[in-house]
């Protein structure tokens, strides 16, 4: 009974796809990148860092997964503080996180405005989840743009770790 059942389970998984088991990668593993926000930075005034995002998917060499996928969404959105690891990110007034490729434009996919002074070293953001993002997720860099405003001056650069999470629909053939 207990081989019937893990071949059953087998079959599925198999003829599930590629499709099925790369929306599922891009669910589980989030991009992210580190983001250095400077001790020079002049608080109440918008200021930018960006970099370019990698996931876990393909640093593995999974460079041909995309392709299997489609309606590609913003699921969540956080920042979380690195170094130093207890800084709140409540240093912070307002934080805008931005999405580009090479090839494209711009896209907001996350933002959080009013944030509270002592929110700690994680901040979860808000996302806009209201258009696909296949274009940017299909490319072959993903640069994230943070705009922000701070709240007070720094003593030193802080290093803001970004993790966005993506949703996403196996494509069939």
């Amino acid at each position: 009974m207990k081989k019937l059942l893990f071949t059953v389970c087998a079959a599925v998984i198999l003829f599930s796809g590629c499709g099925t088991v790369q929306s599922i990668i891009k669910s589980s593993f989030p991009y992210t990148t580190n983001l250095i926000i400077p001790a020079t930075v002049v608080k109440d005034k918008v200021t930018s860092a960006s970099s370019i995002a990698g996931s876990f998917d393909e640093s593995v060499g999974n460079i041909n997964g995309n392709k299997y996928i489609k309606e590609v969404r913003m699921a969540s959105a956080r920042l979380i503080s690195t170094n130093p690891r207890d800084k709140s990110m409540g240093m912070f007034k307002s934080v805008k996180i931005f999405l580009s490729t090479g090839n494209s434009g711009e896209v907001m996919v996350a933002s959080r405005n009013d944030i509270s002074e002592h929110i700690g070293s994680e901040l979860v953001l808000d996302i806009d989840n209201s258009r696909f993002l296949d274009k940017y997720v299909k490319g072959n860099v993903i640069k994230v743009r943070m705009e922000y405003v701070l709240r007070d001056g720094l003593d030193q650069d802080v290093s803001v770790k970004t993790s966005l999470g993506f949703s996403a629909a196996p494509k069939n053939k």
